[in-house]
């Protein structure tokens, strides 16, 4: 029988397994550490999240910010956390290969494809030209440097 603590437990392992993929994709070490201080937090909590979530509490727990109590309150919603299920689908091939492009890297394609919805060359070029790219965090690229990577990727997907 399911007690009140299972989503505690739950939630936590969620985060620490999206710790460890965030980890995996290069992503910026000081948000990995809020995910695995966050799960460290849910599984040691004596009273169930769903308590603490009903009170409007949930930004009092150490190592709780706004984005981790909306997973949190995602969770406790629906079953489920988008961000974890993106992060589990591996990128398509064709996607994967923008990391190669100047300026992108496997974390910002991930945020491009699952966050922005940018699915086709046509898309990131599109997104190139609005200059709104240049707003994610971490990409370091001028829009001419990335729009002649991806004339050259054109390119060598039709020959």
């Amino acid at each position: 029988m399911a007690t009140a603590h299972d989503a505690n437990n739950t939630i936590a392992n969620i985060f620490l397994s999206m710790a460890a993929l965030l980890r995996e994709q290069g992503e910026n070490p000081y948000r990995v550490r809020a995910y695995t201080r966050a799960a460290d937090t849910l599984a040691r909590l004596e009273s169930p999240i769903a308590d603490i979530a009903r009170a409007g509490d949930l930004r009092t727990l150490p190592g709780i910010g706004k984005d981790l109590a909306e997973k949190i309150r995602e969770y406790l919603d629906t079953g489920a956390i988008q961000a974890y299920e993106q992060l589990k689908t591996p990128l398509p091939p064709a996607i994967r290969q923008w990391a190669r492009l100047p300026g992108l890297s496997d974390p910002i394609v991930h945020d491009v494809y699952y966050r922005l919805g940018i699915r086709t060359l046509d898309d990131l070029e599109t997104l190139v030209r609005s200059h709104m790219l240049r707003t994610r965090p971490g990409v370091r690229v001028t829009a001419d440097e990335l729009l002649e990577a991806l004339q050259r990727l054109r390119a060598e997907s039709i020959t």
